[in-house]
């Protein structure tokens, strides 16, 4: 019987490789000439935090990296920015959590809304992963796709370990 995992997590090779072409981007540019602005990925807490002098220097390296993370394929729907603070020093800052994996809460919507479809595909919810199995790939394609449209999961979601 097909079947695929369905996951929601970061390629951190990317997310570094989007970081170091925000850096690139954030030196060339003639507005941010002698700025103090970066965006540093703390990979413990799970969190990317942008610093910058003002609120509008934040925002445009909110704006860079979340360009780059869309040129490299990383998803942008999973995220969770925090409001833009004063950290002291002069500076402003905001973090960008990176959500992965599937809770139990998105689990239950995402039995929902493949129960309001009709689909005829079975789901197994597997600690941040999600299997879904069904007779036909073009079943759990159409699943796939449903699942990755809907706004109320908003989270990033890939396919993994297809079996035919």
């Amino acid at each position: 019987m097909p079947s695929f995992d369905l996951i929601s997590k970061i390629d951190t090779m990317e997310l570094q490789n989007c970081l170091n072409t925000t850096e690139k981007t954030i030196a060339g540019r003639f507005d941010f000439k002698g700025s103090e602005a970066k965006a540093d990925w703390k990979e413990k807490e799970n969190i990317i935090e942008i610093r910058a002098e003002d609120e509008m220097k934040v925002k445009a390296v909110r704006d860079i990296l979340l360009t780059n993370m869309g040129k490299r394929g990383i998803g942008v729907k999973g995220l969770e920015e925090s409001k833009i603070e004063p950290t002291g020093m002069k500076l402003q800052k905001m973090t960008i959590k990176l959500v992965s994996g599937i809770d139990k809460d998105k689990a239950k919507v995402i039995n929902r809304l493949l129960k309001e479809s009709g689909s005829k595909v079975k789901s197994q919810y597997m600690d941040q992963k999600f299997r879904l199995e069904s007779k036909s790939i073009d079943d759990l394609q159409e699943a796939f796709a449903l699942l990755r449209k809907s706004d109320e999961l908003n989270i990033d979601l890939q396919m993994e370990n297809m079996k035919r």
